[in-house]
């Protein structure tokens, strides 16, 4: 194995590590959350100014659509866009920045504490309530903001010329088929 292949090998590892992290900190930060807000907030809201700490049950998904559909149903649908999502970051993560990394940790720690806390009892538990939107927690925050981070960094002018390179300098990949054995 060259040193570049070993590099490369070091980066798909520290990549995806840091991605594995950040989803695991963002998801038990939620859930953490979650559960203090079933405790303190049952009866009660505080009212914190623009944001108030209320507690909300969703039984559907984003804005409650969905809500009339079985349990089983809406477990098995965010689970696999969770499964999707973290496909897609595990698989981008040896090529992705640090902001990319962290922002698809967030993503994926996001959406797996949503589906942890909808398979416990079929709703997902919202409580940071605005007035003017509907009622949210902080996953349905980190998945927001992941996103919008990963968009904004796909539409840089420089990510086009950077993926470019990358591929061109990608050894690890197959040499196209040309009927000649390769050079050394």
């Amino acid at each position: 194995m060259s040193s570049g292949q070993a590099a490369a090998g070091t980066r798909a590892r520290t990549g995806r590590v840091a991605v594995l992290l950040t989803a695991a900190v963002v998801a038990a930060i939620d859930l953490a959350a979650k559960a203090a807000s079933e405790a303190r907030l049952a009866d009660s809201t505080v009212d914190l100014g623009l944001l108030q700490l209320q507690l909300a049950h969703n039984s559907g998904m984003a804005f409650s659509m969905g809500d009339n559909l079985p349990v089983a149903v809406v477990v098995a649908i965010t689970a696999a866009i969770a499964v999707a999502l973290a496909v897609y970051v595990w698989r981008r993560a040896p090529r992705a920045g640090w902001v990319e990394r962290i922002a698809g940790g967030a993503v994926i720690g996001g959406a797996l504490a949503n589906v942890v806390d909808r398979a416990n009892d079929g709703v997902v538990t919202d409580y940071l309530h605005t007035g003017w939107w509907p009622t949210f927690n902080l996953a349905d925050t980190f998945l927001v903001t992941g996103f919008i981070v990963i968009a904004l960094l796909h539409t840089r002018p420089e990510r086009t010329a950077d993926t470019a390179s990358v591929q061109a300098n990608d050894h690890t990949s197959n040499p196209p088929v040309t009927g000649h054995p390769p050079q050394s």
